[in-house]
């Protein structure tokens, strides 16, 4: 059998034994370089992850603190806001408080002016004072006024004019014309002119003068004439306490006296209530009447009354007399009338007043 000849194929076994053997060379190679890298990347993801998570932290911890600050930053704009508000406000009461206090200062001013002319006013007073009082000691040891007598008419009469707050009151009832009641009748129906010259009126409009010469300088007083109803018989200071001063109102006063006619019934309730309204009280009441009273408050339905229930109109009106007022009686006796005189007398006892029953040449 012929003999093949053998020729040389690259695809031959032993071929591809060293090509298997080339690349598992090279995949090895491979293998181990690529392990290297990636441990090798390992180590420096590692340590970029390490930074990334210290970068989230920071930045977590900045949002946090940038949130807190936002925060504080509300509350202060907030606080801002209201120290805004307050300092307006402020501003506002600075404001006003300025124009008070200009207020203030203009009425200080108009208040220090009004001083000093009251000030004035007072000094300009008191030299005024201090010349009357010169010329009422020269004349007539203090007196604003001087009763004409002669020396054999200076008579002891225990009454003394004295006190802060002086009322005299005057009775001004139709039984002031006489001492009798036919008398009194016969006047009542005289003239004018005629009644005002009646001999008893004329008594008791001198005695009013007395007491109001005997009144001290610093006093002050008024004057109330009383029958049916009480009023006073100074012009113009009805319903005041008058100083004496340099004795004006006192002359006024007495003027009105004089032109006063006695008319009209009796009523003392009436008196008592105006002396009640007084404010403050009088220190001396100097009560000029003739008899008991007539009436009450209201006006009598009889023509006649007894004796007996004018004694009881009397103590009913005596009893609203305040306790701490001396009532100090000048009676002129009046006929048909004897408990006049006893009961007027316990009333200035009681009171702790003085009690005169004057002759008829008195004062």
């Amino acid at each position: 059998m012929a003999r093949r000849d053998r020729r040389f194929n690259v695809f031959s076994l032993s071929f591809l034994d060293v090509m298997s053997c080339g690349f598992g060379a090279v995949v090895l190679i491979f293998l181990i370089i690529n392990h290297a890298t990636e441990e090798e990347a390992k180590v420096i993801n590692k340590d970029l992850l390490s930074e990334v998570r210290l970068l989230d932290y920071q930045v977590q911890n900045g949002e946090r603190d940038l949130f807190e600050l936002k925060e504080q930053l509300d509350a202060l704009l907030e606080r801002v806001s209201d120290s805004d508000r307050k300092l307006a406000s402020t501003d506002l009461r600075l404001d006003e408080t300025r124009d008070k206090f200009a207020e203030l200062d203009a009425e200080s001013l108009a208040q220090q002016e009004s001083l000093e002319s009251l000030k004035s006013d007072v000094q300009t007073r008191e030299q005024e004072l201090d010349r009357l009082r010169a010329i009422a000691e020269a004349n007539d040891g203090g007196r604003v006024r001087a009763v004409a007598g002669e020396g054999d008419r200076q008579y002891l009469t225990g009454m003394k004019v004295g006190g802060k707050y002086i009322l005299i009151a005057l009775d001004t009832s139709a039984s002031m014309l006489d001492d009798t009641i036919v008398n009194v009748i016969r006047r009542r129906n005289m003239p004018e002119e005629r009644r005002r010259l009646a001999p008893k009126w004329q008594r008791a409009v001198r005695t009013v003068e007395w007491i109001a010469a005997q009144m001290p300088l610093d006093a002050h007083f008024q004057l109330i004439g009383f029958n049916t109803r009480a009023q006073s018989l100074v012009p113009g200071h009805e319903d005041v306490w008058v100083p004496l001063g340099e004795g004006r109102e006192l002359s006024d006063a007495l003027e009105a006296v004089a032109q006063t006619l006695a008319e009209g019934g009796t009523s003392l309730v009436n008196l008592v209530t105006a002396i009640n309204e007084m404010s403050p009280l009088p220190d001396n009441v100097y009560l000029i009447a003739d008899s008991l009273p007539t009436q009450g408050t209201r006006e009598a339905r009889r023509a006649t009354i007894t004796g007996r229930d004018r004694l009881e109109l009397f103590s009913d009106a005596i009893r609203a007399i305040p306790k701490q007022v001396p009532i100090n009686v000048i009676l002129f006796p009046m006929e048909g009338d004897p408990l006049a005189s006893a009961a007027f007398w316990n009333l200035a006892r009681v009171s702790g007043g003085s009690f005169l029953s004057p002759s008829r040449d008195w004062p």
